[in-house]
């Protein structure tokens, strides 16, 4: 027996030595990928010495003899700090995420296939201007040149997370840059799932369906059962519904997130410095690393500096030495989606405006790591690439032996949009950047410009050119092999819509598209860029510090819009109630939202009942007339409501639950869905409303894309904080929607800016996690606490201040021939 014991505690103590060793070892590799920031290396590619200058926050300022140089240099430190986020974007755009992730990442390669990111991407190389294909092979020979050292150097495969999902890196070209700008523009519109959710609506209900989005104004329109008579509303397929949130973020971008952000800008007659102030702040999914990088390069046309997106070797927001530029996504309507007729009897035919047509097709093979390589069948029609029914729902609004086809402006090569942001990156004022946005294709943007003389403000990106007798004027899928239907083209937004010199020396967008100019009815529902306005126009002199302010509003204009009409007949109108019961906690509930001004502060109460309330009073209107569709219906629809308790055109009607016998008034919804929202909210926090804070549900999550699921890991790599603000304010943190949480901040301002002409040093920038992309560094995420406090760090286009300041400087010299 003691034998055994001795040998028992001599095994234990070699296990916990091996685990011990092993921990060592994968630590010893994991911080082998740390580059060196005062590392010098010969490189080929360049022709004189270039330096890199880290700041003490890792951005890099690069300084070289040539563009070409510089470019380079870009490259090489996107790479060193976020070599694995840039593999993940071009396989996202490729459609290979599915080699190193598995199964899990079929549907998000099929989509990026069918919609030929890639293919498009390599067919547009060409068509860029010289200079642009000049630093597209630039900044290639500068990624590759990293991977080069990590290869010489065994520096830990270049990032911890190629030890987890084995992936042969393979060298960066000139199209892989395109290829995620295509990602980009793919992400950024929403059309194609406006669309799908109409005709659901109109499906679901075909009387009142559409009221939950029309806009005021808006001409009607037919029923989507009366376009396709085979068309029967469905729930959601078994297994369907809104994904997991991580899932749709395995590549960093997934096509239809949606973008959003905030520009503005006023001129130098209404700042106290004497110089225009532009700020903007592009919203995307909140990830770790976060999607945006911080850079300054010094060109031959002076120094550029802002926020770039690794892979893409432009400064996308930020100032130049002249001019400021800030981008906003433009909610026009650049997708249309047509149903297709498939021939009965032969499969690979389909019903075109003279007859039965071939189906355009090729077949790829999808590789996947631990599983048999899948091949699949893509197939086109003269209205654009077939999507399957397994995406975005589509199956729910297909009639039997039909298909859907898409037609998106960025669906095509010959795109030029890369030299457009270039050549913005380089114009000396806002008519030189216009000139160059004429380019543009996708993603649509509104830019908002500052230079010396004034603001501005240009709508970029190609619009499609629709026929007056379109059935649907672009608002829901339509007859694939209907003439009037079909796109008769597309071209450039017209000079008409650009503001160069607008009333009053200022400029505010976010994003929100104005019907009725053909830019289609679904853009933004208009209370944030009311709200930004009213920020604006309400000051005569602006600095710095109110540009900051204003970015960071936290104040809900949808909650001061909506909270006095859905309350009008509850505000005091109850006998005082017993401490205790649910009649008090609802009079403590409407007198804590009688005095609140709409501030949506995560120290505060009030938020959560407001959210709360508005979540539980639109599913109590919906869900009896819409069914499972409801379940799907995850943001809030402020103007709905307001139509439903204002009984415009009759929507009170809504009100009334048709299950019951008695008519129900909108009062009384309203209470019993207050009721509701804090019955819910008591047996998560306990009966004390003074105690609950909105922090403690509304916090920031950014996931990891690859390890952020991952046991044990996920607590290193993922960062999660409370955070103010919602889907309505300007400090947009837009939520999950779904789940027991679903007012977690899933989305929200991954990069910050205020630009300040008058004094280049005092501008200030910020990004949502840090710079580095390796989890053991010390700025993964050394800027997330400055980015929830609504805080910046400084970053000066003056050489010497840069040099003064390193604490890094990387060498780079060119390799003996």
């Amino acid at each position: 027996m003691v034998t055994i014991f001795r040998w028992l505690v001599r095994l234990t103590v070699g296990l916990i030595l091996l685990a011990l060793a092993l921990v060592v070892l994968a630590w010893y590799f994991a911080i082998r990928s740390l580059p060196d920031y005062d590392g010098r290396y010969e490189v080929a590619g360049i022709s004189a010495p270039v330096e890199i200058v880290r700041t003490t926050e890792d951005v890099p300022h690069i300084f070289g003899k040539t563009d070409r140089d510089v470019f380079f240099a870009l490259g090489l430190a996107h790479a060193q700090d976020r070599l694995f986020q840039m593999t993940v974007l071009r396989r996202a755009a490729q459609g290979r995420l599915a080699e190193i992730y598995g199964p899990g990442a079929i549907r998000a390669d099929d989509l990026a296939r069918r919609l030929g990111l890639y293919r498009n991407a390599r067919a547009s190389l060409q068509a860029q201007d010289a200079g642009t294909r000049d630093a597209l092979q630039a900044y290639a020979d500068g990624v590759n040149a990293w991977i080069g050292q990590v290869n010489l150097e065994a520096r830990g495969r270049g990032a911890p997370e190629f030890f987890l999902y084995p992936d042969d890196i393979s060298y960066w070209e000139p199209a892989d840059s395109l290829a995620v700008l295509k990602l980009l523009a793919a992400s950024s519109t929403v059309q194609m799932r406006r669309e799908i959710l109409r005709a659901r609506l109109s499906l679901a209900d075909p009387a009142r369906g559409q009221e939950l989005i029309a806009e005021p104004g808006e001409p009607p329109m037919p029923s989507y059962a009366g376009l396709f008579p085979g068309a029967r509303f469905t729930g959601p397929e078994r297994g369907t519904g809104p994904q997991d949130w991580t899932a749709t973020l395995a590549g960093y971008l997934a096509p239809s997130a949606g973008a959003s952000a905030n520009g503005f800008a006023v001129a130098r007659g209404r700042t106290a410095a004497g110089g225009a102030l532009l700020a903007n702040d592009p919203q995307f999914a909140l990830t770790a690393p976060g999607l945006w990088y911080l850079a300054r390069i010094e060109l031959g046309s002076g120094g550029v500096i802002g926020g770039t997106i690794p892979g893409i070797p432009a400064i996308l927001s930020g100032r130049n030495t002249k001019l400021a530029w800030g981008i906003t996504p433009a909610q026009i309507d650049d997708q249309d989606l047509f149903i297709e007729e498939v021939q009965p009897g032969d499969a690979g035919r389909y019903r075109g405006v003279d007859g039965w047509t071939e189906f355009t097709t090729r077949r790829e093979t999808l590789r996947i790591r631990g599983a048999a390589p899948q091949t699949i069948t893509l197939r086109e029609t003269a209205n654009g690439p077939i999507i399957p029914a397994a995406h975005l729902d589509l199956a729910t609004v297909l009639p039997a032996g039909h298909v859907a086809a898409l037609s998106w402006t960025g669906g095509f090569g010959e795109d030029r949009s890369m030299s457009a942001l270039i050549g913005l990156m380089r114009a000396p004022d806002r008519a030189g950047a216009a000139a160059a946005l004429r380019d543009m294709v996708a993603p649509a943007m509104v830019v908002t410009l500052a230079d010396a003389q004034g603001v501005g403000e240009v709508l970029a990106g190609a619009l499609p050119r629709r026929a007056p007798a379109h059935q649907t004027a672009g608002r829901m899928p339509v007859p694939g092999w209907i003439a009037q239907n079909r796109w008769q083209g597309q071209g450039p937004a017209p000079e008409s819509l650009a503001q160069m010199d607008p009333p009053g020396g200022m400029v505010a967008s976010t994003g929100a598209a104005a019907p009725g100019q053909g830019l289609g009815h679904d853009g933004a529902d208009g209370y944030r860029q009311a709200r930004l306005a009213h920020l604006i126009q309400s000051r005569e002199v602006h600095s710095r510090d109110s540009f900051i302010a204003a970015q960071n509003d936290i104040v809900s204009p949808i909650a001061r819009a909506l909270l006095p009409l859905v309350g009008a007949d509850l505000w005091f109108t109850d006998e005082p109630a017993a401490q205790g019961t649910p009649e008090r906690m609802r009079q403590d509930a409407l007198a804590l939202l009688a005095n609140w001004d709409g501030a949506m502060n995560e120290h505060l109460p009030e938020p959560l009942i407001y959210a709360a309330w508005m979540r539980a009073l639109q599913d109590r209107l919906l869900r009896d007339d819409l069914g499972p569709l409801a379940d799907d219906l995850t943001e809030l629809y402020p103007r709905f409501i307001d139509r439903v308790f204002r009984n415009l055109g009759g929507a009170g009607v809504w009100c009334d639950i048709r299950q019951s016998a008695p008519v129900e008034t909108c009062a009384q919804t309203a209470r019993q869905a207050l009721d509701a929202a804090l019955l819910d909210l008591s047996a998560r926090f306990g009966p004390d409303l003074a105690s609950w804070r909105w922090g403690d549900l509304h916090r920031a999550r950014h996931v990891h894309p690859a390890l952020g699921d991952m046991r044990g890991l996920s607590y290193i790599v993922n960062l999660i904080q409370p955070t103010s603000g919602a889907e309505s304010t300007i400090a947009r943190a837009g939520m999950l929607g779904h789940g027991r949480n679903p007012w977690l901040n899933v989305t929200g301002a991954a990069y910050r800016g205020v630009y300040d002409l008058a004094d280049p040093d005092s501008s200030v920038f910020v990004i949502s996690t840090g710079q580095s992309g390796h989890p053991l560094s010390r700025h993964y995420d050394d800027m997330a606490e400055l980015w929830r406090r609504g805080e910046y760090v400084g970053m000066s286009l003056d050489p010497d201040l840069a040099r003064a300041a390193a604490t890094g400087i990387t060498r780079l010299e060119p390799a003996p021939n």
